[in-house]
């Protein structure tokens, strides 16, 4: 960890923009300050469905809330889609510069064991629909054993981990600049129910065991099981299945923010088609396929289910 390198440090002089600097300056501690609350909310549902249908844990309620109000009030963001918003938040500051897709709790089913969960974030200067390739930022936080954030604004992927400095002030330190994903890499995640993958989806996963002798790690949080795959090298995947022939997780929400982390990490993205960030969905709720990872497996990937 370079404790003499901090986000704010870090930011400036990567050359980020002013406005997009202060608010992924002001995410990272927005996150924090949510992060704090988490131990009032960590039991219980709030009673009611979102609009996929799916029972809404009293964190995701509370942690949405937290963060869509405060970013609303930083003055940067005119729009929020959010997996927990019906319809997208409209600030009253129409004018400023940014929209932003919201994955606030990743990992709900997570909360009662301990396991770990994340936030995703998205930042466009231009309304949905766009493709991911037009991001200016994506971001994710890790709430796990280390508090770590790892951004990227298009010149890199970067590790951030909590921690405190000589006055006991949290800050968060560069742990790991420029960051390169192992190919072929170690480890692999796949999302879903085998039983419901296409015969060719299925044999490739008994190949990584068989002939690639990958290492298992999958614990239903996809920041998690993504983390590991960053730092590692080697798939994840969530696939198209006979329940969900469009896949399960959301394109914009997802899928679109954690694969541009990816390729500017050295990796790849597919939806089946083609590069994750270059799909397209007039519908921001849309969902994909996502296959992730080192550059060399996505293309064994490819040619195995082509």
């Amino acid at each position: 960890m370079d404790i003499t390198t901090n986000l704010s440090l870090h930011l400036k002089n990567a050359g980020v923009p002013d406005d997009l600097r202060k608010l992924l300056f002001d995410f990272a501690y927005i996150s924090l300050d949510a992060q704090h609350q988490f131990p009032k909310y960590l039991r219980g549902t709030a009673g009611n469905e979102n609009k996929y249908g799916e029972a809404v844990q009293k964190l995701d309620e509370f942690v949405n809330g937290f963060l869509c109000d405060s970013l609303v009030k930083t003055g940067l963001v005119r729009k929020i889609y959010s997996e927990e918003l019906e319809a997208p938040l409209v600030a009253t500051s129409k004018n400023a510069p940014f929209v932003v897709t919201l994955d606030p709790v990743d990992g709900s089913s997570n909360i009662g064991t301990g396991n770990p969960f994340g936030s995703i974030v998205g930042v466009y200067r231009d309304d949905l629909p766009q493709p991911g390739r037009r991001l200016v930022a994506a971001l994710y936080k890790l709430y796990g054993p280390i508090n770590t954030l790892v951004y990227s604004i298009g010149k890199g992927t970067h590790e951030f981990v909590k921690h405190y400095d000589g006055d006991g002030k949290p800050q968060f330190f560069l742990l790991s600049e420029n960051m390169r994903v192992p190919d072929p890499g170690e480890v692999f995640g796949l999302g879903g129910d085998p039983l419901e993958w296409s015969p060719k989806m299925m044999k490739f996963a008994k190949d990584l065991f068989r002939m690639d002798k990958m290492k298992v790690r999958y614990c239903g949080t996809f920041v998690a099981d993504f983390s590991q795959v960053l730092h590692r090298g080697g798939i994840f995947a969530y696939p198209e299945s006979k329940k969900n022939p469009h896949g399960k997780l959301r394109l914009a929400y997802e899928a679109a923010p954690m694969a541009f982390l990816m390729e500017q990490a050295g990796g790849a993205s597919w939806s089946g088609k083609e590069s994750l960030l270059e799909a397209e969905a007039l519908d921001a709720d849309a969902r994909t396929p996502l296959y992730l990872g080192s550059r060399g497996m996505i293309e064994k990937l490819k040619t195995r289910l082509r």
